[in-house]
């Protein structure tokens, strides 16, 4: 069970992950020792899944991102664990979900120019299982990786 001072630590870690635990201690009240404890507890019941850098896409040469709608033909097992390992396997895609609605996965694509992109789908649609792809692209970013709403 989560108290107080748990979601407190973990909405400091998912705004800035730099923070140590003497740092995060501090504004929660606790010493180093006790909150870097209560850290690695989170980390160990996996609420805690990984800390990573935000890399800004864009300064890095990906100039697109793309929402990639995708319909399968074919809903069984194998179809289905064939599609999810091709999608894990392109590195353009940087999430995918399974959606309700019209479709059935969604993916964020981001790419550095058309040309790109063209390759990249048509490495999509040579795969047996996708019946349909629709696709949008994003003109700007609002908001992105916003943090959980834990208070």
């Amino acid at each position: 069970m989560l108290d107080k001072i748990d979601l407190n630590i973990l909405d400091l870690m998912q705004r800035d992950a730099r923070l140590s635990a003497a740092e995060i201690g501090e504004r929660v009240g606790l010493s180093p020792s006790p909150c870097a404890r209560r850290i690695r507890r989170l980390e160990q019941q996996g609420l805690i899944k990984g800390l990573q850098a935000q890399l800004d896409a864009e300064k890095l040469g990906f100039q697109m991102t793309v929402f990639v709608q995708v319909r399968l033909s074919q809903h069984q097992e194998k179809p289905v664990a064939a599609f999810e390992a091709e999608v894990q396997a392109m590195a353009d895609v940087v999430s995918c979900f399974t959606v309700s609605g019209a479709f059935d996965y969604r993916l964020q694509v981001v790419i550095r120019d058309l040309k790109q992109y063209e390759q990249w789908v048509r490495r999509l649609q040579r795969l047996p299982m996708v019946d349909h792809i629709d696709s949008s692209f994003a003109i700007r970013t609002v908001k992105d990786r916003g943090p959980l709403p834990l208070g």
